[in-house]
């Protein structure tokens, strides 16, 4: 087997990876916002825990894709897969920087500490289960 089929290989396994991290980030996303819902926090609340989880799974998603149009470049690294791959880095950072301000509300530059999309989601789910903790200790 040669090397540019072990990178397309790899390439395909980042890709499938960004996709299952932005679907399994709406289930995520989507059960939150439900429990959000069941814990009788309203609408609003459960809306924007989807909304907000829903950034950053899209957010990790694309991470995952922009390392896999690395490998791909690294593969057959010609100007023209050099200028595409810019292109494609070029819009998927103004999406995440988008999608960043979305979730935050202030620009990235001016949060104290930089976060993925993997931690706001993780994040999420903490506060989830602290929410969930503390409504279970309530109607005990």
């Amino acid at each position: 087997m040669d090397i540019e089929a072990v990178f397309e290989v790899v390439v395909v396994v980042f890709e499938a990876l960004g996709v299952l991290a932005m679907i399994v980030g709406f289930v995520i996303a989507a059960a939150l916002s439900i429990r959000t819902l069941r814990r009788g926090e309203g609408g609003r609340a459960a809306y924007l825990t989807l909304r907000s989880n829903l950034g950053a799974s899209i957010l990790l998603g694309l991470e995952v894709l922009v390392a896999g149009d690395l490998i791909r470049t690294l593969s057959t690294p010609t100007f023209e897969d050099v200028g595409i791959l810019a292109v494609i880095v070029l819009i998927r950072t103004v999406l995440s920087m988008s999608l960043q301000i979305e979730i935050d509300g202030v620009l990235p530059w001016r949060r104290a500490l930089l976060t993925s999309g993997g931690q706001l989601l993780a994040d999420s789910v903490a506060r989830d289960a602290q929410a969930e903790r503390a409504g279970e200790a309530g109607r005990s």
